[in-house]
């Protein structure tokens, strides 16, 4: 489930059912929304005469222009990135003179590649993505054909034999030698 803000409609039916004398246990019920997300809400959008939705929209507009998303990338901008980009210039050296984050140029190369675009051939260095260190397994140190000790042979809880005992009871007497 992804995050949405609240709508101004949505505001209006907190206060309506707040009025209603509802709990924000079950505003949240009623609105299908978490009950964190109403008392978030109500904190944060609460002023000395109570909550008042048209107030709390302009607190909610006022605070999201602040939002460090919400700065938006001009198109004059994005024109002078990729007549850098045509110049063969890195995008380390594009941020300098453009002022937009080299990693937002490489995710924009990479959307625009993705799109069927031709941006990511103007880079200097045809490099792979990003290695995720998560991904995958790692094919060192695996042993192979392991079998789990669950599946070992009866005969072998006996410890009879020496190549069957268990290495932490095995201990190495190391004499000095005179």
């Amino acid at each position: 489930m992804t995050y949405q803000h609240l709508s101004q409609t949505e505001r209006y039916q907190i206060y309506i059912l707040m009025k209603d004398g509802k709990t924000q246990t079950q505003i949240a019920k009623l609105m299908e929304r978490h009950k964190s997300t109403i008392s978030r809400e109500l904190a944060r959008n609460t002023g000395l005469k109570g909550y008042r939705p048209r107030q709390a929209c302009l607190l909610a507009e006022k605070r999201s222009q602040g939002s460090r998303n919400a700065t938006q990338i001009t198109a004059a901008d994005w024109g002078k990135t990729v007549n850098c980009l045509l110049e063969k210039w890195s995008p380390v050296q594009i941020a300098d003179q453009v002022g937009i984050s080299h990693e937002t140029i490489y995710r924009h190369i990479y959307a625009d590649k993705a799109a069927g675009g031709s941006l990511y051939q103007q880079l200097r260095c045809q490099k792979k993505r990003k290695k995720r260190y998560a991904s995958g397994r790692e094919p060192r140190g695996q042993i192979i054909g392991r079998r789990p000790i669950s599946e070992r042979p009866a005969h072998i809880e006996t410890r009879a034999q020496v190549g069957h005992w268990e290495g932490d009871t095995v201990l190495e007497s190391i004499t000095s030698k005179p």
